[in-house]
C-alpha cells in the first residue's frame, strides 16, 4: 500500500511539473512584432549588415589621412670591404702616412627611416569612393528597415494562421460535444426502437468525421504555435494565446491614418543607384594622374665608417598608369552598364509596388465584404438548424436533413471566424505594401 501511495505521489508531481512547463503567454500583435524585430535571426542579420557597411565606410574615409610607415634594420656584416671617397679630417692637413693605420673593423649596419605620404589628387577617386560607401551604408539602413517590415508581415501571417487554427479547434470541439450527445440520444432511441439503426450509424459517422477534423485542427494549431514561438525565440513549451481584442483596437485606432508610406526597399535601391553613379566617376578617375606629398627621415650607421642622422626629405610624387588610356574605357562602360541595370530595377520596383498596393487594397476590400456575408450566413445557418431541429423533433424531417443542417451551421461559424482573421491579415498586408506596417502598430524603428 505504501508503494502505491509513492507511485501516486510521483505521478501527481510529474503531472504538476508538466502543467507548469506548458507556459501560456498572452500576446498582442504589436508585442509579437516588437519581439520579432528585436530577437529574430533575420533581424540580427540585417543589423549586422548595417554594422558591416558602416565599417566599410569608415575604412574608406581613413584613406583621406596620410600614411606613415616606419622601418628599421640591424645587419651583421662578415668581413666587409668598404671603399670610400670620403677622407677624414685628420688626413686633410697631415703629411703623415696612413699606411701604418690599422684596418677598420666593419661588422654591422643600422638603418632607420620614417616615410609619410599624403594624397593630394587622384582624379577625385577618393571623394567619389566615400560618396559610394555612404550611399551603400544608407541603402543598408533602409534594407534593415524593410527586413523588419518583412518580419512584421511574417508575424501577421503566423498570427492569422494560429488564430484560425485555434478558432477552428474551439468550434469543432463544441460541435463534437453536440455530436457525442446526439450519438448517445440516438443509441437510446435505437435501443427503444424509435429510430432505425441506419440513423444511428449516420450520427456515429458524423461524430467520427468531426473527431478527425478536430485532430487536424489541433495539429494545425500546434504547427502554427511552434512556428511563431520559434520566430519569437520563446521557450519551446510556450503556448501563445492571441489577444484578439487588442488587435481590433490597434486596427481601429489606425483606420483614420490615410497618409502614404514609403517603401524602404525602394529607398535602398535608389541609394544603390546613387552608389553606381559614384562608381562611374571612380572609373573615370583612372584617366587622371595621382599626385601626393611625400616626406621622410632617415638615420644610417655603418660601423666605423659612416653615420648619418637628421636626414629629412620632402617632395612631391606623381604617378600615372599609361595603360589606362587604352584599358580604362572598358571599366567606365562596365560601371555605366551596372548603373543602367540599377536604374531599370528602380523603375521595375516602382511598377511592382503600385501593383502590390492595388492588389492589397482590393484583397482588403473583398475581405470586408466577405466578412459581412459570412456574418449573415451564420444567422441563416443557425436559424435553418433551429427550424430543421424542430421539424425533426416533430418527425417532419429525417436524419439526413438534421445532420446536413448541423454541418452547414458549423461551416458557417468556421467561415465567419476565418473571415475575421482574414480582415486583419489583409489589412496589415495593405500596410506592408504601402510601407507602413510597423508604423501602423506604433513601432518605432531605430
Amino acid at each position: 500500500m505504501k508503494i502505491n501511495k509513492l507511485v501516486l505521489l510521483a505521478f501527481l508531481l510529474l503531472a504538476f511539473t508538466k502543467n507548469q512547463a506548458q507556459e501560456k503567454k498572452l500576446l498582442t500583435l504589436k508585442e509579437a512584432v516588437e519581439i520579432a524585430v528585436t530577437n529574430s535571426d533575420d533581424a540580427a542579420l540585417a543589423k549586422t549588415k548595417v554594422e558591416t557597411s558602416k565599417l566599410e565606410l569608415d575604412n574608406t574615409k581613413n584613406n583621406r589621412y596620410p600614411s606613415v610607415k616606419a622601418s628599421g634594420q640591424y645587419l651583421r656584416l662578415s668581413s666587409a670591404h668598404v671603399d670610400s671617397n670620403i677622407q677624414s679630417n685628420n688626413d686633410s692637413g697631415s703629411g703623415s702616412s696612413s699606411g701604418s693605420s690599422a684596418p677598420l673593423k666593419i661588422d654591422q649596419l643600422m638603418i632607420g627611416q620614417v616615410n609619410v605620404a599624403m594624397p593630394i589628387f587622384n582624379g577625385f577617386k577618393l571623394k567619389n569612393s566615400i560618396k559610394e560607401s555612404e550611399s551603400l551604408y544608407k541603402a543598408e539602413t533602409f534594407s534593415e528597415k524593410h527586413s523588419k517590415e518583412q518580419i512584421g508581415l511574417e508575424v501577421v501571417d503566423l498570427f492569422s494562421s494560429l488564430f484560425k487554427a485555434q478558432q477552428m479547434t474551439m468550434l469543432i470541439e463544441d460541435n463534437l460535444k453536440t455530436a457525442d450527445q446526439r450519438v448517445k440520444d440516438f443509441t437510446a432511441m435505437e435501443e427503444n426502437g424509435l429510430i432505425a439503426r441506419n440513423d444511428l450509424l449516420k450520427a456515429q459517422l458524423q461524430q467520427s468525421n468531426v473527431q478527425l477534423s478536430l485532430d487536424n485542427a489541433k495539429k494545425n494549431t500546434a504547427i502554427a504555435n511552434y512556428k511563431l514561438i520559434t520566430l519569437l525565440k520563446l521557450p519551446q513549451d510556450t503556448e501563445v494565446e492571441i489577444d484578439i481584442e487588442a488587435v481590433k483596437r490597434d486596427m481601429a485606432s489606425n483606420q483614420g491614418n490615410t497618409s502614404l508610406g514609403e517603401r524602404n526597399d525602394l529607398k535602398a535601391l535608389e541609394l544603390k543607384k546613387a552608389a553606381s553613379e559614384s562608381a562611374i566617376k571612380i572609373a573615370r578617375g583612372n584617366y587622371y594622374p595621382s599626385l601626393s606629398l611625400t616626406g621622410g627621415y632617415i638615420a644610417f650607421d655603418l660601423n666605423n665608417v659612416l653615420t648619418v642622422t637628421n636626414a629629412m626629405n620632402v617632395g612631391v610624387g606623381v604617378s600615372y598608369d599609361l595603360s589606362n588610356i587604352f584599358k580604362n574605357g572598358k571599366q567606365v562602360k562596365l560601371a555605366q552598364s551596372k548603373a543602367k541595370e540599377t536604374e531599370i530595377a528602380v523603375s521595375l520596383m516602382n511598377d511592382q509596388i503600385k501593383e502590390e498596393v492595388f492588389q492589397a487594397q482590393q484583397n482588403y476590400n473583398l475581405s470586408l465584404k466577405q466578412s459581412l456575408v459570412y456574418g449573415k450566413a451564420v444567422e441563416q445557418a443557425t436559424e435553418n438548424y433551429r427550424i430543421v431541429k424542430d421539424k425533426y423533433d416533430n418527425s417532419l424531417s429525417d436524419t439526413n436533413d438534421l445532420l446536413e443542417a448541423d454541418y452547414q451551421q458549423l461551416q458557417a461559424k468556421i467561415n465567419q471566424a476565418l473571415s475575421k482573421a482574414d480582415v486583419a491579415q489583409k489589412y496589415y498586408e495593405l500596410q506592408f505594401a504601402s510601407g507602413k506596417l510597423t508604423s501602423s502598430l506604433n513601432i518605432t524603428q531605430n
